[in-house]
């Protein structure tokens, strides 16, 4: 296995491009998620019956890293890596292979940063006016919105590649 990803350059490039999607969105969520539990978990010392609208918002920046784990999944089972037996990967498709991952792998880190900053926002409205938690929730919704264009467009390029003669 090493011998052949050592000696093959496209495929290591499609799994650093795996690499990429599934660790900078994952960081981007982790760091948003941690952020979004410790304004919670202040709200819930104050009133624990928040619990489930303070729950929303810690999720919502959760699914960067979950578009990120599925453009890395895509890309190594398209390189056959999943089934055991890796394919040989030309250099041109192993770049675009880690091309196709960046749109994801930045996008969703800063999406993630960003709605979690909205999040903490949104947490501490439904702290002081918990009948708000609609409007609320909408904030760190519309940046989702980015986090889903960068998993289209990462999904899109992800599916083409195997069809190009390279």
């Amino acid at each position: 296995m090493f011998n052949t990803l050592f000696s093959n350059s496209g495929l290591f490039l499609a799994l650093l491009g795996a690499a990429f999607a599934t660790t900078l969105a994952g960081i981007g969520s982790a760091i948003a998620v941690g952020r979004a539990g410790t304004a919670a978990a202040g709200v819930l010392t104050e009133d624990p019956s928040k619990f489930g609208k303070v729950l929303i918002f810690e999720l919502l920046p959760a699914t960067q890293g979950i578009y990120g784990l599925l453009i890395g999944f895509l890309i190594i089972q398209n390189v056959g890596i999943l089934s055991g037996v890796a394919a040989e990967v030309s250099i041109a498709k192993g770049m675009l292979y880690f091309c196709a991952s960046l749109p994801i792998a930045f996008g969703g880190l800063v999406s993630a940063l960003y709605q979690g900053k909205c999040a903490v926002a949104g947490i501490a409205t439904v702290n002081k006016r918990p009948d708000q938690v609609g409007k609320a929730l909408l904030l760190p919704a519309m940046v989702e919105t980015y986090a889903i264009l960068a998993l289209l467009i990462s999904m899109l390029a992800v599916f083409g590649i195997p069809n190009l003669a390279i």
